[in-house]
């Protein structure tokens, strides 16, 4: 999607956040708030880019920007967490971080290792679109219903297989090649 279009759906993105993200309607609009913010930041990177999913409604996105060549911590703050294998990859402009991954919670929960499987399908194309190497997000050590979503979606630890064998600080790395 352009700049405009993500622009003439951010009420359909944010309630769709909103309504993926649980709790009750002032979570929601304390969640929907915080997303869209951080959605506005991530549009104005160079690179951005946004995947919807709809039937006759919105029903899942994913969307994320190329980190550039060395400049990785320009990626909000990602620097400070890429392990050396993970560095040399965005020293060479192969680095896509993925800042989000939203589907229905069903999509979490059910047949979450079939290739068909929407945010499976969402991130691959992402990445593919990009010509990246390798997918990259940031997690909060303790979400671990995020964890386990991203695992079972083909994320792996960047480095050791477990996220407190990555480095320290409030967020984990994982990794995903295309």
């Amino acid at each position: 999607m352009t700049r405009r279009q993500i622009e003439d759906r951010f009420g359909d993105l944010g309630d769709l956040y909103a309504q993926t993200s649980g709790g009750g309607p002032w979570a929601w609009n304390v969640a929907r708030g915080a997303f869209l913010r951080q959605l506005a930041a991530d549009v104005r990177r160079p690179g951005f880019s946004l995947l919807i999913a709809e039937t006759t409604t919105l029903t899942g996105c994913a969307y994320g920007y190329p980190v550039p060549g060395a400049a990785a911590g320009g990626a909000r703050g990602l620097e400070a967490y890429l392990p050396g294998s993970v560095r040399s990859v965005a020293a060479a402009g192969g680095l896509f971080l993925v800042s989000g991954i939203i589907v229905p919670a069903r999509v979490r929960k059910q047949n979450q290792d079939r290739a068909w499987n929407l945010a499976r399908r969402l991130q691959r194309r992402l990445l593919t679109e990009h010509d990246a190497v390798l997918g990259v997000t940031l997690v909060e050590r303790a979400d671990g219903a995020t964890v386990q979503a991203l695992r079972s979606w083909g994320w792996r630890y960047a480095e050791g297989e477990t996220l407190q064998a990555s480095l320290l600080g409030p967020y984990g790395v994982l990794v995903l090649g295309p």
